[in-house]
């Protein structure tokens, strides 16, 4: 379902730095969709009085077709809320336009991270790869849980869903 449906890119949140933030920092990374990817938490070492905060953490991410951009967004726990520290979104044609783009190839990248008041926050650093087909079945994107019907008997399995369009706003022609 997910390597037929867009491309799969293999997203390594490396670092940030100069990041004005007290808490834990974690980055949530999302294509234009309702799901994201998230790293864990990158612990404060008493010595982060400079803002630097790595996680060298690999990510899976289904970029769907209609995708143009991708968005990087630090967070933190703050009095048990979500606080955004910082947020870049970067146009994908970044990274994967161009001739020189190969899949298995990975691009390190560094973007200015901007608060939600547009200014600077911090640089953060991440590499991405464009997962070759081949890799897509042994990767960790994981279809969403639910019923089908599997093609040859009949019987239903709890892997991947079916769906069917349901136009709940198409008019009724009477």
């Amino acid at each position: 379902m997910g390597a037929s449906s867009g491309t799969v890119l293999e997203i390594t949140v490396i670092s940030c730095e100069n990041l004005r933030v007290t808490e834990d920092p974690y980055v949530v990374v999302r294509a234009e969709s309702l799901k994201c990817c998230t790293t864990k938490m990158a612990k404060d070492s008493g010595s982060n009085k400079t803002g630097l905060f790595s996680w060298n953490e690999k990510l899976m991410l289904n970029m769907p077709m209609h995708a143009r951009s991708i968005t990087f967004e630090v967070q933190c726990n703050r009095f048990k809320g979500l606080r955004p520290v910082g947020v870049a979104r970067i146009a994908v044609s970044d990274f994967l336009g161009g001739a020189a783009v190969s899949e298995n190839c990975l691009h390190e990248l560094s973007y200015r991270l901007r608060d939600w008041e547009g200014k600077g926050n911090g640089v953060i650093h991440f590499g991405v790869r464009v997962v070759p087909p081949e890799e897509r079945s042994n990767a960790a994107v994981k279809p969403v849980k639910g019923m089908t019907v599997s093609k040859d008997s009949g019987d239903y399995k709890s892997n991947e869903v079916v769906g069917v369009p349901f136009w709940w706003n198409y008019p009724n022609v009477i």
